[in-house]
């Protein structure tokens, strides 16, 4: 019953990404289970990720919009960013501290897509191993410090 408000939500969400596609975001048509999403971006035409193609998974819980989305890179071609790990965890804040039920999917997708296009150097987040061998498989279980909003 909880999830039946999460689904109106989601389905009205993935209704406009799907009618109205964002370029470089496309949802994989798969929606048997609406608590796990993936979607598929690719990197900005002129940007070090041009034409590379990623996917996120989005965990949905009961309590969203009001709590964020579970958000990873899966599968075999992770970014090599600064704030994306090898495990596919992303330090953004708008997926913590920073998140707001008025965000939705579309604008996580372009906000990663954006942390992409600045990115200057293509290189792991220095503490990328030390992390990687002891974080939760919860991303969001992470007390994150966001200090480096220049890349």
């Amino acid at each position: 019953m909880a999830f039946d408000l999460v689904r109106k939500r989601l389905t009205k969400e993935l209704k406009l990404l799907t009618e109205n596609p964002t370029p470089g975001i496309r949802v994989v048509e798969d929606f048997a289970d609406m608590r796990k999403i993936r979607i598929d971006i690719e990197g900005a035409p002129g940007t070090l990720y041009d034409g590379e193609k990623f996917q996120l998974l989005f965990k949905f819980s009961d309590q969203y919009p009001f709590d964020s989305p579970q958000v990873t890179f899966i599968g075999s071609n992770i970014p090599l960013h600064p704030h994306i790990y090898s495990n596919g965890h992303i330090c953004l804040s708008i997926l913590t501290d920073d998140w707001s039920p008025a965000l939705s999917i579309n604008a996580v997708c372009l906000s990663i897509l954006s942390m992409l296009s600045s990115c200057k150097d293509k290189s792991r987040p220095p503490d990328n191993d030390w992390y990687v061998r002891t974080a939760s498989n919860d991303p969001k279980k992470t007390r994150w410090w966001y200090h480096d909003d220049a890349v």
